[in-house]
């Protein structure tokens, strides 16, 4: 295996691992943020900011996923 092709691989497998385990975070919290709305409507108020606050937090990791991608692939010739 070429020092590209790995690299090609290391950028993949960052990718695709920072955004999938973030995107399962993301329907947890989502799931458990509609399901505390349903029971309890009027703090509905406080669940959707900290819901907003904690999938932002999560989408970070995405974006960092994609930032060391970006700079292995940088590394190709």
């Amino acid at each position: 295996m070429t020092q590209s092709a790995i690299y090609a691989l290391a950028a993949a497998l960052a990718i695709a691992l920072s955004t999938m385990f973030p995107a399962l975070g993301q329907g947890k919290a989502a799931k458990a943020a509609l399901e505390s709305i349903a029971r309890q409507p009027s703090a509905a108020k406080d669940i959707r900011s900290t819901l907003l606050l904690s999938l932002a937090l999560m989408e970070a990791l995405t974006i960092y996923g994609l930032l060391i991608a970006f700079m292995l692939m940088g590394k190709i010739d």
